[in-house]
């Protein structure tokens, strides 16, 4: 073949694979927008469902390439959603669409979940994404987690990011995918970043990233410890969204905060969460983590935890994380 045909060929070649890559870029722009789920576009994807825990999730992949099989991003999947079964004792939702959007990258780069026309997720996995990207993800859980909570006003958002936050790394613990010591080294990391700073004006009212999902975690987990203590260890926060849950509120319904916080209590028994939303929502509170993580029995030595189980709620630490019966 003559140098002209090699170029003539190479130049076709490349204009094939640049007019690829725009279909490419032009089919996904319309999963990529902003303000709300792309329903339409969605479904008219193909779709691999998958029933886990009650339900039928619906995945679907927007146009792009990836590095791993798609059957193991299926798996990952699958084990984010049994994580999630196995705290609230069954899916949150019977139905699910989860879109699956290839970025440019490793690792997965984030999540949004809606419910206006049916419980909905959208995640960007990057394209490199390895194996060990898939196995140490935390927001397919997190994302999963928001369904089993009703819609809040915006000015909630931090109970609905403050659950996910805390109930995430504890499902997959009870699932198995997590060690405890893992789990409790990451909340004595990353629980102070919850502290109310100067010019806070409580949970409800300060609109901050660090008040909103990890001020949303610290009230989690106080509620817990207090459910626990008040109930003899029996019953804690898990029991009281699996109650939310039974009554009807997950992500396809709208509930005032009150709502959500009375069904809660009145699950297990006790007003714990209306009356620490009563604390922490209108002004600052700021605990005493440190004493906290002593009276749990978590110590930080070096880079690790250690525990001490003759602590005085080593007991509630425990449970919290251990797998209960549905």
């Amino acid at each position: 073949m003559s140098t002209y045909r090699l170029i003539a060929a190479a130049m076709l070649i490349a204009v094939v694979l640049l007019a690829i890559s725009s279909c490419h870029v032009v089919a996904q722009s319309e999963f990529m927008r902003a303000g709300g789920m792309p329903y339409d576009a969605f479904d008219k994807l193909p779709k691999t469902d998958l029933e886990i825990g009650g339900a039928t999730i619906h995945v679907g992949f927007a146009p792009g390439e990836m590095a791993l099989p798609k059957e193991t991003i299926l798996d990952w999947v699958k084990t984010s959603a049994r994580a999630v079964s196995t705290y609230y004792g069954h899916f949150p939702v019977q139905s699910l669409r989860l879109l699956l959007v290839p970025v440019d990258g490793p690792r997965v780069r984030g999540g949004t979940t809606w419910g206006y026309r049916g419980a909905a997720i959208r995640v960007l996995i990057g394209r490199s994404s390895s194996d060990d990207d898939l196995r140490r993800d935390w927001v397919m859980v997190h994302e999963m987690v928001h369904t089993a909570l009703p819609d809040l006003d915006d000015r909630y958002a931090w109970l609905s990011e403050g659950l996910a936050v805390y109930i995430e790394p504890v499902a997959r613990v009870q699932a198995g995918d997590l060690t405890a010591r893992e789990i409790w080294q990451a909340m004595v990391r990353d629980m102070p970043k919850g502290l109310p700073q100067a010019g806070d004006e409580g949970l409800d009212n300060t609109d901050t990233w660090g008040r909103k999902y990890w001020g949303g975690a610290m009230f989690c987990l106080l509620a817990d410890i207090e459910i626990r203590k008040r109930t003899g260890n029996r019953l804690g926060l898990q029991d009281a969204m699996r109650g939310v849950l039974a009554a009807g509120g997950n992500h396809e319904k709208d509930w005032p905060i009150a709502r959500v916080l009375s069904t809660a209590d009145k699950a297990v028994g006790v007003d714990v969460l209306e009356h620490l939303h009563d604390e922490m929502g209108p002004k600052p509170v700021t605990p005493d983590l440190a004493a906290l993580w002593r009276d749990l029995g978590v110590r930080m030595q070096g880079e690790t935890v250690d525990f001490d189980d003759s602590a005085p709620l080593a007991a509630i630490r425990k449970a919290i994380t251990e797998p209960r019966s549905r």
